[in-house]
């Protein structure tokens, strides 16, 4: 039931409403993912993030601002490896193609000059999966090429014109503040992917963690590939595999601390020993066989996938962080719903929503929604203050479009 509709604001469109709702953490049911860094989704997620902040950078040099681009349909074809105790071999490389539309020149009183998108493009691809798996030889146990042309004149007009103007009528989701098993997958995936990797290098970065919690008990189950090389035979598997497990649990039960949850976990539950079937990669990564990814598949902006949250299909990695709505406004989205969150405290869950029109100021979007949700919300007397700030602090974001745009260059905010 939605009680006391919020007044709406000239031109930011702004409707604020208390909702009377169990807000989801107090909820018998929830189911959170996180595709770590390592799964081919989330490879094509990062790739097209690290090619769309490559290009902004090398037009901001070039040119003094950022043109028109959209490096969001990265794709990853499996390839084939043989994995074995001791070490295997790569047999067919993986394929990645990075898939855009870029401003491949500009033209001047006295020229057009050539823009290196494709160089700037691969030479960020390959920073990115020379850094972050150590495990791949990027040289030879990926094929990587790029596909990247001009935009089509409508968009390419729309990012030209004067002022930050829509560039599709499209919406952007956010929400706050996390539940524990929120917390519990995203953390668990980063301890995996950080600081496990210095006393466990076996485990690779194809980190998957899937949580369901019923009442107080949360089921954790973990996916992790091992990394053959450091894994000498069955036996050093089954250790690898029980350290993963032991760290893994106590690192959740720091993240869960005082409250009141029982924690079930699982690691590797597709492994099966008598038939000698394990979870083995060359590289810590699927996509040497078998597994595809593809560019917003995987994690919503907040780094999770929620189907008992409100949630964008809108991939948000690679898009422009100009003009692109299914970038700005999901990122905007958290943004705003993380400082509502944390301006009014409680138990109450903050649901938002942005609308845009195309063609229109990204700063005034057609419907701004903010539910603040909370058990008796027409009884709560603190709601009307609620919903005042809630206004205050969406007018401050909107009015600042240029922070999220930076927040994004520099890395500042995940996209998946």
């Amino acid at each position: 039931m939605v009680h006391q509709e919020g007044m709406k604001m000239a031109k930011k469109n702004i409707h604020v409403a208390g909702i009377d709702e169990v807000p989801l953490p107090k909820r018998n049911i929830e189911i959170v993912e996180r595709k770590g860094i390592g799964h081919p989704d989330s490879v094509a997620d990062a790739l097209a993030e690290e090619v769309s902040k490559a290009l902004c950078k090398m037009y901001i040099k070039e040119y003094g601002h950022i043109l028109h681009h959209n490096t969001d349909e990265t794709q990853i074809a499996a390839g084939e490896s043989a994995p074995k105790f001791g070490g295997g071999t790569i047999i067919d490389p993986a394929y990645i193609l990075l898939v855009g539309r870029t401003t491949t020149s500009i033209k001047t009183a006295k020229e057009i000059k050539s823009l290196p998108c494709k160089p700037t493009a691969l030479a960020a691809a390959r920073k990115y999966m020379d850094k972050t798996f150590p495990n791949l030889d990027a040289n030879s146990e990926i094929i990587l090429d790029a596909k990247l042309g001009m935009g089509s004149d409508d968009l390419t007009g729309v990012y030209k014109a004067s002022g930050h103007l829509a560039n599709d009528t499209s919406f952007g989701v956010g929400y706050a503040p996390f539940s524990i098993t929120e917390k519990l997958v995203l953390g668990t995936e980063e301890y995996i992917n950080g600081k496990l990797k210095k006393k466990l290098p076996e485990s690779g970065q194809d980190v998957k963690v899937m949580a369901s919690r019923i009442g107080n008990k949360v089921t954790m189950t973990v996916a992790c590939a091992m990394v053959d090389k450091y894994i000498e035979d069955i036996t050093a598997y089954k250790s690898a595999v029980e350290q993963l497990y032991d760290s893994t649990l106590d690192n959740a039960l720091k993240i869960a601390g005082s409250q009141k949850v029982d924690i079930d976990l699982f690691v590797n539950t597709g492994d099966d020993y008598r038939r000698k079937v394990f979870y083995l990669t060359c590289t810590g990564m699927s996509q040497e066989m078998g597994d595809d990814g593809s560019v917003g598949r995987g994690n919503r902006c907040n780094g999770l996938i929620t189907p008992y949250r409100p949630m964008s299909m809108e991939a948000t990695s690679g898009k422009n962080p100009v003009t692109h709505i299914g970038k700005i406004y999901n990122i905007m989205s958290k943004l705003i719903a993380d400082d509502i969150a944390k301006n009014i405290g409680g138990d109450a869950e903050i649901r938002v929503r942005l609308l845009s029109q195309i063609g229109k100021p990204i700063s005034e979007p057609l419907n701004a929604s903010i539910d603040i949700v909370t058990v008796d919300a027409d009884k709560n007397p603190k709601l009307p203050k609620w919903k005042a700030e809630a206004e205050a602090i969406s007018t401050e974001w909107l009015d600042n479009i240029d922070k999220v745009t930076d927040l994004i260059i520099n890395g500042k905010v995940r996209t998946f």
